[in-house]
């Protein structure tokens, strides 16, 4: 499932085990729970770095759970059963009042792709892990928020062509190039240590996390559009 750890103002949210991470409904809602649970603990100079044990950051959604039922109907109203129970993290990350910053380990795919593309800042490994986005080889359509996200976080519309049209499997110094990661690092170790310094980086600027949020929120009006998340008003706390 999922962990949560506190060190100092750094939240350390890590996928556990050596699986996949397949995003089950049961960890889903771990997620949510954790996130929330984040939300509610905030204060100034708070940070989240999110990351994974094992090969894999998350490789999307539980596809053997959905295909469990033995019925392909069924299988897919469980599909967009996780499709419509995911939409809420999404929401919760862009809403989150404070840096974030995904650490991806291993490979980062579909709804997992998207879950590391809802942080601030991502670092991944140069030396393993791949970034795919695989509904146009399972010929599947993309949810709203998907390619909303998508929209705001990939300015190029040649890198949003090539991972969602061609569904391309993109490594790390790649990633770089094409604007979806910050840094690419060589090496578990490295990575561990390159987003532990950039969290400590952010929570020393002790940045007032609502009006963190609201900056964040203006940026991507149009996501936050399909999320249902409206303008916030910061001028009473400030």
């Amino acid at each position: 499932m999922c962990t949560l750890e506190n060190r100092g103002n750094i939240f350390i949210l890590t996928l556990t085990g050596h699986g996949e991470h397949r995003l089950s409904p049961d960890l889903i809602d771990s997620v949510l729970s954790a996130l929330r649970e984040v939300k509610s603990k905030a204060t100034r100079g708070s940070v989240l770095v999110t990351t994974s044990q094992g090969k894999f950051f998350s490789n999307g959604f539980d596809l053997a759970w959905a295909k469990a039922t033995g019925s392909s109907t069924k299988a897919v109203e469980r599909l967009r059963h996780m499709t419509v129970s995911f939409k809420p993290v999404v929401a919760e990350m862009i809403s989150l009042p404070m840096p974030t910053v995904a650490a991806i380990q291993g490979h980062a795919a579909a709804a997992g792709f998207l879950l590391a593309l809802c942080h601030d800042y991502i670092l991944m490994r140069s030396d393993k892990g791949v970034l795919y986005m695989s509904e146009v080889d399972l010929g599947l359509p993309l949810a709203d928020y998907f390619a909303a996200l998508f929209r705001a976080k990939l300015h190029s519309v040649t890198a949003r062509r090539d991972v969602l049209l061609r569904g391309g499997k993109v490594k790390g110094m790649e990633a770089v190039r094409m604007g979806i990661v910050d840094a690419a690092c060589n090496s578990e170790g490295s990575l561990a240590e390159a987003a532990m310094h950039l969290g400590e980086d952010l929570a020393s600027r002790k940045w007032n996390g609502d009006a963190y949020k609201e900056i964040r929120m203006s940026l991507f009006p149009d996501l936050c559009g399909v999320l249902g998340l409206g303008e916030g008003n910061i001028a009473a706390k400030l």
